[in-house]
């Protein structure tokens, strides 16, 4: 996705940090809500994604999805997914590419994703 005049500017990645990127207009659309009504919380998530995206050890509002969830293929590569509780519905689902050090933000939201739902 090609940022617009008026969009967030989002830092690079420096050193061992991963570049995050949206997988989809949606996640962005997502992402720009939370950041409106929970700020303080994706930002600590935007932060865990770039340095630690596979937080060891997982906690419960960290960790990767489970059993048809676990992962996805993107970009043709099975690429592991986790979740991240931003608030108390509030999630971001993204996807680790290690190939690219890369992660990959394909759904975010104020709601639980609907697939789960």
């Amino acid at each position: 996705m090609s940022p617009k005049r008026g969009e967030r500017v989002a830092p690079p990645a420096v050193g061992d940090e991963w570049n995050v990127r949206f997988a989809n207009n949606d996640a962005a659309k997502g992402w720009e809500e939370l950041c409106r009504q929970a700020p303080e919380n994706t930002r600590r998530a935007f932060e865990s994604m770039r340095s630690q995206p596979r937080p060891n050890p997982a906690t419960e509002r960290h960790h990767r999805l489970k059993g048809g969830y676990a992962s996805r293929d993107y970009q043709g590569r099975k690429l592991e997914r986790w979740q991240i509780e931003v608030t108390g519905s509030g999630r971001i689902w993204y996807l680790i590419d290690d190939a690219e050090h890369t992660v990959w933000v394909e759904c975010a939201g104020l709601r639980h994703p609907k697939a789960t739902e």
